[in-house]
Formats: structure tokens, sequence, C-alpha cells
């Protein structure tokens, strides 16, 4: 059965805080280009904050999600927080009541996920934001689903429609945010609220992976 617990599903959220410790330099730098150069360390003080928080009190999956998502909104700055902030929160409440998560538990909370972030973000596909990377792996999971994929088939596939997403920001004008001031000065870099949103979809997928081949 291609599903996992939510119990062990909480290394997920330790895979994801080493993911973002360990790119934390790679993310500053693309911000360097056309930003503040600090989205890397602002993602690393949040994710090192929910480390510290997990390690005194740990808890499942939808705990821990909650955990980072509460503590993002808190404690970082700028549209980052509140943007990630708002996508675990979300994931979690629409997993806290599952006791095994499947590929239409992680559809759905994915789903919701979105619809959050687009309450508070009116961006776009093509307005080179983590838009561009977050609504394509969210339609491509969907029609995974609904085509009858399998679980680890549809986690590629997303992962995959991530990457793409994240790459084609690198050839657009920003639209949205401070990089937008540029005007075509921003073409020709990667935006990294992309590069982060891609590196926490395929983190996150890559994981569940290993927990159904468990």
């Amino acid at each position: 059965m291609e599903k996992f617990t939510q119990d062990n599903g909480s290394v997920i959220v330790d895979k994801l805080i080493l993911a973002i410790q360990e790119n934390k330099q790679y993310l500053s730098d693309i911000d360097g280009k056309i930003g503040d150069g600090d989205h890397g360390i602002n993602m690393n003080k949040g994710f090192t904050l929910c480390r510290e928080a997990l390690d005194k009190e740990a808890g499942n999956l939808s705990y821990s999600l909650k955990t980072l998502g509460r503590i993002l909104m808190m404690k970082i700055g700028g549209s980052m927080g509140p943007l990630y902030g708002k996508f675990f929160c979300a994931i979690s409440k629409a997993l806290e009541d599952k006791q095994e998560i499947g590929i239409a538990e992680y559809n759905e909370a994915f789903q919701a996920a979105l619809a959050d972030i687009r309450k508070i973000s009116p961006a776009q596909v093509g307005d080179k934001t983590l838009m561009d990377v977050l609504i394509p792996s969210a339609a491509t999971m969907d029609k995974a689903l609904a085509d009858g994929k399998s679980f680890p088939q549809a986690l590629d596939e997303m992962c995959a429609a991530a990457e793409a997403g994240r790459d084609s920001t690198i050839d657009m004008v920003a639209k949205i945010g401070r990089s937008s001031r540029l005007g075509e000065r921003s073409r020709g870099v990667m935006d990294a609220g992309s590069a982060s949103c891609c590196l926490i979809i395929c983190t996150m997928a890559n994981a569940i992976k290993e927990l159904l081949q468990a």
C-alpha cells in the first residue's frame, strides 16, 4: 500500500530543515544578484529555530509542520515568512486527522496549501516568484492522481515540474516584489523564492519516497 504513517512522517520535516541549512549560501547567492542577498540566511534562521523547538518537543508530521509554519510566520521578515508559514500550516491542518497518508491525502494537503498562499499573494505563473514553481507542481500532482499514477511516480512528476518552473524564472522579468523595480535587469537570474520552493517540494517528495520504500 502506497502510504506512510503520520508518526513516521515527521522525518520529512527533519530533512527539510537539513536541506535549508545545507543550501543557505546557495539561496543567498541567488538572492544577492537581484535582491537583498539574505533569503538563505532568513530561511536558515527559521528552519534552525524549528529544529531547536522540535528537539525540545517532538511530534508527528502534522505537529512538526505546524511548528515550522508558525515559526516562519513569527520569526522571518519579508514576504517569505508569511508565504511559507501559510504553506506549511495548511499542509499540517489538512493532514492532522490522517493516520496514514497516500497520494490522495497528500494532494489534498498540497492543493490546500496553494489555496492559502493565493489568499495573500496575487502572483501568477510568469511573475518570477515562487508561484512559478508552486502552481505547476500542484497542477501536476492533481493530474497524476486523476490519471491513476502511483504515489512515487506522481512525486517524481511534481518534482520535475518544480524544477522546470524554477528554471523558467531565469528568462523572466520580475513583476512582483523588490526585484520588479529592476525591470529588464532582473532577466537572466533565477528567482530566489522559486529556488527555495523547488528545494522544499523536491526534498519533501524524496523524503516521502523513502518512507514508501521502507
